[in-house]
């Protein structure tokens, strides 16, 4: 005779909150920077290789495309970044309560975005674009 065990909630169950959805970007970010790496490594690899070498990097990541993949890198390393701040509040004990965490979650966002946005004027003028 089988004992009946209690079953596990199904993830139906839940009603999306916008904690889940920053907590499930935050670890999207984190291996999204584990898989930037090897272009950092790539990158690094070009440079001691020599000039022809990363001239052909410095081409394909000054390219409108690789301008896009990391502008796209860096919202995802400032997201990362001060959502990690964020918890880093959590773990004192502070910001815990529902009202607390959401504004939290709201200033985290901005930051982000702001961060993104001022990296990416930086890049557009470092560019000769603006």
């Amino acid at each position: 005779m089988a004992t009946r065990r209690p079953l596990s909630p199904h993830l139906t169950v839940y009603r999306l909150m916008h904690t889940m959805v920053f907590s499930v970007l935050h670890r999207a970010t984190g291996v999204v920077l584990s898989v930037a790496l090897v272009l950092l490594a790539g990158w690094l690899l070009a440079l001691a290789a020599g000039p022809l070498a990363y001239a052909r990097a410095a081409t394909l990541f000054g390219s409108p495309p690789g301008l896009l993949l990391l502008l796209g890198l860096c919202g995802a390393f400032c997201y990362h970044l001060c959502n990690g701040i964020r918890h880093l509040v959590f773990d004192t004990g502070r910001c815990l309560e529902k009202d607390a965490a959401r504004r939290s979650g709201s200033v985290m966002l901005f930051a982000a975005l702001a961060l993104t946005a001022v990296s990416a004027l930086m890049m557009l003028r470092l560019r000769g674009w603006l």
